[in-house]
């Protein structure tokens, strides 16, 4: 008869080992491995065969190889989720059929996003499963969020899988919502909810039952202390999409992100604004980005950033001051430690500034991370200010990135750049002289200035 196996399983990147050890032979990090039991016969027999059913499937139905040339490669249909920037995140919205992944730190808002979007889809059968939150606890939720009369959303507090495939069956929604999938429990297994046996077996009958039946199925996830979603690793690979709400709870603004997409791109920005009333999308986040009133403000310049195909100003802030203590700190909010050590290398090099016995702190204002490599100038820019309390012009903005030689290296979309800060009413832009070409300076309002050198740079900007 067969055994069970006890396997270790890494709950970071998912490697397995048949017996424990310190340091995960595959990502090198400590104390990461987790024990697994497999069982002989699979733990969650229950379930899969209650997926099955729900999904109008067989423990007999075999899948069988079809020619490449026989497969249709029709474009998948979407689900309008009356959200832009949730559609926009997605790929132009929900596939049916798939398993989203919305992860988040406690309080960030996840809750209120699923529950406000799901309650603006009147046309749509909606089943929420909750397993943290008590059905008067989401009413009152919903009734501050605007519950509107003829939402077809139905509240289920369970935990147990068995249970919640019933219901399903019964109820055939259009969108399953499961909040969140660290609470939920299969029979089979005999570990409490939480688990990587428990959140690897619920979420692979989540998928199954989700691919045979058609139904969307939206997963929200809790992240540990590191920032990373609990679980195991392998549960981002079972899921198609994986959302992450991040943002300070100290700001108003909200960041979803897409790590991982199979119906779309992962280079998309969603932007939200907290209120009491629920969280307001962002159509042009430069509004909340930019701070006005910085007349005679040193420390200060604007970049023009983009993230996945939106553009979008931003405030670049810097501090210059000398080391109180010795040895100069370096001091980074949205912004690459690293990259910011390098610039201040290139302006100690190229440039002639000595800033190693000097403190720099960096802030993108708006609690916002940016990791385009087009706001480089715009850092050097703000950190040269505030070295010498030179304030920089509130219409000039710019763009390009810097290279270790101190040249201006070109940036994509250009074109886009221009007309968001023409949009918004500046009349100057630095950016790089190789992404003139093919630009006529007569179709724009907008000052362009082309620099190849930061040298060029600092004297366009402070004479």
């Amino acid at each position: 008869m067969p055994k069970d196996k006890t396997i270790y399983v890494c709950d970071y990147c998912g490697q397995e080992s048949v017996r424990w050890v310190g340091k995960c032979p595959a990502c090198g990090r400590w104390n990461t491995m987790k024990e697994m039991t497999i069982r002989a016969e699979r733990p969650v027999a229950a379930a899969t065969k209650a997926a099955l059913k729900a999904a109008g499937q067989t423990d007999e139905r075999r899948a069988r190889p079809v020619a490449v040339g026989e497969i249709r490669a029709d474009e998948e249909p979407r689900m309008d989720m009356h959200d832009d920037e949730l559609n926009r995140v997605l790929g132009g919205g929900l596939v049916p059929g798939s398993l989203v992944l919305l992860g988040g730190e406690p309080g960030i808002g996840k809750s209120t996003l699923v529950l406000q979007t799901v309650l603006n889809l009147p046309d749509r059968r909606v089943l929420y499963v909750s397993g943290e939150e008590s059905a008067r606890q989401i009413k009152l939720r919903a009734d501050r969020l605007g519950l509107k009369p003829g939402a077809s959303l139905y509240i289920l507090c369970e935990t147990s899988l068995e249970q919640i495939f019933l219901q399903i069956e019964e109820m055939q929604p259009d969108l399953v919502v499961i909040d969140s999938i660290q609470t939920i429990q299969t029979e089979g297994v005999e570990s409490s909810p939480g688990s990587l046996t428990q959140i690897r077996e619920c979420a692979a009958a989540l998928l199954k039952y989700a691919k045979g039946g058609g139904v969307s199925i939206l997963l929200i996830g809790h992240i540990n202390k590191e920032g990373t979603l609990a679980g195991p690793k392998v549960l981002e690979h079972i899921v198609d999409t994986v959302l992450q709400f991040e943002g300070d709870q100290h700001y108003l603004y909200r960041i979803l992100r897409s790590i991982k997409n199979r119906f779309g791109s992962t280079s998309e920005l969603g932007i939200y604004e907290m209120r009491h009333s629920g969280l307001r999308q962002v159509s042009n986040p430069s509004e909340l980005l930019l701070t006005e009133g910085r007349d005679g403000l040193s420390g200060v310049s604007i970049a023009c950033a983009i993230e996945g195909v939106r553009p979008f100003l931003i405030e670049t802030q810097a501090l210059v001051s000398t080391a109180a203590y010795g040895t100069a700190q370096r001091s980074t909010t949205g912004f690459d430690g690293r990259r910011l050590n390098m610039l201040l290398a290139v302006l100690e090099k190229r440039v002639g500034f000595k800033l190693a016995q000097k403190d720099v702190f960096l802030n993108i204002a708006g609690g916002l991370r940016v990791t385009d490599p087009a706001i480089d100038l715009s850092v050097m820019a703000a950190v040269l200010s505030s070295n010498g309390d030179m304030p920089i012009e509130t219409d000039v903005c710019m763009a390009g990135e810097v290279g270790l030689s101190g040249e201006i290296r070109p940036v994509a979309r250009i074109e886009q750049r221009i007309a968001e800060a023409q949009k918004l009413g500046f009349s100057r832009m630095l950016l790089p002289a190789h992404n003139m070409q093919g630009i006529n300076p007569r179709n724009y309002t907008i000052e362009l200035v082309p620099v190849r050198r930061v040298v060029e740079a600092v004297r366009e900007l402070f004479g």
